[in-house]
């Protein structure tokens, strides 16, 4: 190849590169960061360094909600955000909201990388106009407070709890006995420090990237939902691309799943162990949460089969699982 050709081959890759925006909803130290450094990694080995990213983290490119729109419309390349903001505008991946659906890491990597996951891309791109192409795992959302430890479904009763704007996780508690208050992420810290709230519920990674140990002294740690956290790509965008680059990012988005569920196997108990000499104290519910599951079990999932496509959705996801369907 010519000096001439080499700086047309060069040229033409310059013009064509693109740096990607990433919004990010968690700050730093978190596994929506660490999924986003991983697929920034991925991209920019899989496209020869044509292609990259940039993370924005903390919410500076909106609410986590609103970023949905954004990549809708074209106006966001890529957004990492928690499920249940996925939920409102595609209401099929709240399967996977569902109290006690998810149990485990592993129920987590079975059910997103396999067919029900891959039927929950399609889904989305058809109803919210975004692709999901990467999965975060950041573990169980567990409960913090500033006023006492929970161990019981009564430790809840005088606690004002911020939930997200998602109706399951309200119901969820509404089935323990309180109307918690759906809040904005970029409100919490802020709601927490001034007491307008007592706690919120978020995996060890998130309380720990977010700080919250400065707000917040006690830990129940509750399984109710395993936090998933996709990467979605705006579908206008996506479209956009050649096959070659769809193909790129596509792959990219697979190595940062799996580096993810390496990165909470390696990651989770170092931070809880951090929180805890940071002074938070940490418990376990009494009875194995034998009363927290009863509870959400039978109050919430009937509310919400037609929402998620039919009391069958969650039995393939039960079955995939190997556990006992819903009759």
């Amino acid at each position: 190849m010519t000096a001439f050709s080499v700086l047309l081959a060069t040229t033409a890759m310059s013009a064509s590169a693109k740096e990607f925006r990433i919004a990010v909803g968690d700050g730093a130290g978190g596994t929506q960061e660490a999924l986003g450094l991983a697929f920034i990694e991925a991209l920019e080995a899989r496209t020869g360094g044509a292609h990259t990213g940039s993370l924005f983290l903390n919410g500076q490119l909106g609410d986590e909600q609103d970023t949905v729109t954004a990549a809708a419309t074209g106006t966001l390349d890529f957004s990492i955000l928690a499920i249940n903001n996925v939920t409102p505008f595609s209401p099929t991946v709240g399967t996977l909201t569902l109290p006690y659906v998810i149990l485990s890491l592993e129920d987590a990597e079975a059910i997103t990388q396999g067919e029900i996951g891959q039927a929950m891309v399609d889904q989305t791109i058809e109803d919210a106009g975004v692709r999901i192409i990467g999965w975060a795992y950041s573990g169980f959302r567990v409960l913090t407070n500033s006023k006492h430890p929970v161990t019981s479904v009564a430790d809840l009763q005088d606690l004002v709890i911020r939930v997200p704007r998602n109706e399951i996780m309200i119901e969820t508690y509404k089935s323990w006995g309180i109307n918690p208050t759906p809040m904005a992420w970029s409100e919490t810290f802020a709601a927490l420090q001034q007491k307008v709230v007592d706690g919120q519920d978020n995996p060890y990674m998130t309380v720990y990237a977010m700080k919250f140990d400065e707000v917040q002294e006690h830990v129940t740690n509750l399984r109710y939902i395993f936090s998933i956290e996709p990467l979605i790509v705006s579908e206008m965008m996506f479209q956009s691309l050649s096959a070659d680059e769809q193909q790129q990012i596509l792959d990219a988005g697979h190595d940062a799943t799996i580096a993810s569920g390496q990165f909470l196997r390696a990651e989770e108990a170092k931070i809880r162990e951090e929180l805890a000499a940071r002074g938070m104290a940490i418990v376990d519910p009494e009875n194995g949460e034998q009363e927290f599951i009863d509870l959400a079990t039978t109050a919430v999932w009937p509310q919400f089969y037609d929402m998620i496509g039919g009391k069958e959705s969650l039995n393939e996801v039960l079955t995939a699982l190997g556990r006992p369907t819903v009759e």
